[in-house]
């Protein structure tokens, strides 16, 4: 970790200088990784009288403790010293941290910044310290994690690693080039970005990253990589590393990061329980130990009670993680499944007007919302548009997972306008790559939508078959939302079967069910409602029926279905 320097810079009114042993002993506990001796030997020292370096250890031991009120107080007394000295590299040093302090622990963005600024004024001409390489590590990750700006936290990024070069830090040229890795897949650029963090990953293997902060934060970077392209795999595997690191070194605020990242990775696999588990974990962690850090955590247990039918609870934690992009989301997600698309695609046209232009795969999740939202709103024009933007992300990114998702919302456009071969091939296609991908519930999900197809094209048993097979799917892991939509499909469908009585024209019992109503007056909302099936689906079936009949409208559909006497209940 940024090493504090073994000796402070003397001045002539400060009183003598402190025993050496004194300053080495916390030194050498802290790269031991010993937090609480090191706190121990750096208090010895400042026992005798006040000491930059002694309180900047003192910060260091205080930060992995998790000392919060220490952690300030130190460094911004190191930070006093260090000015007062005219050490103007170490104050930017201990500024750097007290920006992601005032971020982390408090959730102060302003004053975090402000650190910050300060820390660039300082080192305006020493671009060639670790220091300087620290500090543009810092403002590449607020550039891309809270403005979502790759483009800035790659110039920074590239600061970051030629700084490190000329002060021969291979730890912080590493880290930089984590930095820029994470930027280039933000930005589209995803097998760039990859190889450069994979090189990253096998540099810290070898063993070649010593630094501890810069170890778990490279960590820490790939697996929020692999989550904006959804390389669940991949993240598997280092969250799994990461998090024995974390436990290793008591790096609890990133450990609890990764629980969270980890949990997505559950949730993708269907491993429900676990990722309740580890989020709550997460959340209770981040509000003892780092409060400014919790949005995230609360977000995506926000999105696990929302798939699990627990509403209420959703609503709840969406607005506790007010603020944070994956909150926006989820609230279009469950006005979708509120049955109210137009508030859908506002909220996720407002997520995307916020995000960045190449931010790119930042814009996954509320395009795959503003397609569903925007059919079930009747803009099918304008869902072509979503789904074409959300193609080109996929095709740059090139994972199944999201080559997944784009084939299913085209199927889904397809569908809507009539071209149901074409929606069924590219459903079915779907279902095999989030099949591969071991996604439970976006397999679930594409097997409805093949069903609803299957169903359109009047293949009643396929469309049954397949729904059947995700009942089973989302039974095992409690999505109570999409069960009960699986449960509605399979009701629908075993109403398309032709109808038993002697002159019906080949309607169906559930085309017999809409005409009933409709002869009694009730619009297409109306008697979805009856029916409990979307207006869409009633739209669907009218059009049927006036085909059947042959006749042009529903008031000639009714007067023909009473001539036939196909209206008697």
């Amino acid at each position: 970790m940024l090493a504090v320097p073994t000796t402070a810079v003397t001045q002539s009114k400060r009183p003598a200088s402190p025993q050496p042993s004194d300053l080495q002993a916390g030194q050498a506990a802290l790269s031991r990784g010993e937090w609480q001796a090191a706190r121990d030997a750096f208090q010895t020292v400042l026992g005798r009288h006040e000491d930059a370096a002694a309180l900047e250890g003192l910060g260091m031991a205080a930060w992995w403790l998790d000392l919060t009120a220490t952690v300030f107080d130190a460094r911004e007394r190191a930070y006093r010293l260090y000015r007062e000295q005219g050490d103007v590299v170490s104050a930017a040093r201990v500024a750097v941290w007290l920006g992601w302090d005032y971020a982390s622990f408090r959730g102060e963005g302003a004053v975090s910044r402000g650190w910050l600024g300060l820390a660039r004024q300082l080192l305006e001409s020493r671009h060639d310290t670790l220091e300087y390489a620290w500090l543009s590590v810092r403002e590449g990750v607020l550039e891309l994690f809270e403005e979502g700006n790759p483009d800035g936290a790659r110039h920074h990024a590239l600061e970051a690693v030629e700084a490190a070069r000329a002060a021969g830090s291979r730890d912080f040229e590493l880290l930089g080039q984590a930095v820029e890795g994470a930027a280039q897949v933000s930005a589209g650029q995803v097998v760039e970005g990859m190889r450069r963090l994979d090189g990253v990953s096998a540099a810290i293997i070898a063993g070649e990253v010593t630094d501890r902060v810069a170890i778990g934060l490279s960590g820490c970077y790939l697996i929020a990589a692999c989550d904006r392209v959804r390389d669940y795999d991949r993240a598997a595997q280092w969250c799994a590393r990461i998090k024995a690191y974390c436990t290793r070194w008591g790096f609890r605020p990133l450990f609890a990061v990764c629980r969270t990242q980890y949990a997505a990775v559950c949730i993708w696999h269907g491993e429900w329980d676990e990722a309740e588990r580890e989020l709550e974990a997460a959340v209770q962690e981040l509000t003892e130990s780092r409060p400014g850090m919790t949005s995230e955590g609360a977000a995506r247990l926000g999105e696990l009670r929302r798939l699990q039918g627990r509403l209420d609870e959703a609503h709840v934690l969406f607005d506790r993680a007010e603020g944070h992009p994956l909150a926006t989301v989820g609230r279009a997600a469950l006005a979708l499944d509120g049955g109210d698309p137009t508030s859908a695609a506002d909220l996720a046209e407002r997520y995307l007007r916020g995000v960045h232009p190449n931010n790119r795969t930042e814009r996954v999740r509320a395009l795959e919302i503003l397609v569903r939202a925007r059919l079930g709103a009747g803009r099918a024009k304008e869902a072509g548009a979503a789904v074409d933007e959300l193609a080109d992300i996929a095709l740059a990114a090139g994972t199944l997972p999201l080559r997944a998702t784009a084939g299913l919302c085209r199927g889904l456009v397809a569908a809507a306008t009539g071209d149901l071969d074409g929606a069924r091939r590219q459903h079915e296609d779907a279902l095999d790559l989030f099949h591969r991908s071991g996604a439970t519930l976006e397999a679930a999900r594409a097997r409805l939508e093949l069903a609803s197809v299957l169903t359109q094209a009047g293949r009643v048993d396929a469309a049954a078959s397949e729904v059947q097979r995700a009942v089973a799917q989302l039974s095992k892991i409690a999505a109570r939302l999409e069960l009960a939509r699986a449960e509605r499909q399979l009701e629908e469908i075993r109403g398309q079967a032709p109808s038993e009585a002697a002159d019906t024209a080949g309607l169906t019992r559930r085309e017999l069910d809409v005409l009933r109503l409709i002869a009694k007056g009730l619009s297409n909302q109306r008697v979805g409602e009856q029916l409990f099936i979307s207006e869409h689906t009633v739209h669907r079936h009218v059009a049927n029926t006036l085909s059947k009949l042959n006749v042009p409208s529903r008031s000639a559909a009714v007067a023909e279905a009473a001539r036939r006497g196909l209206l008697k209940d």
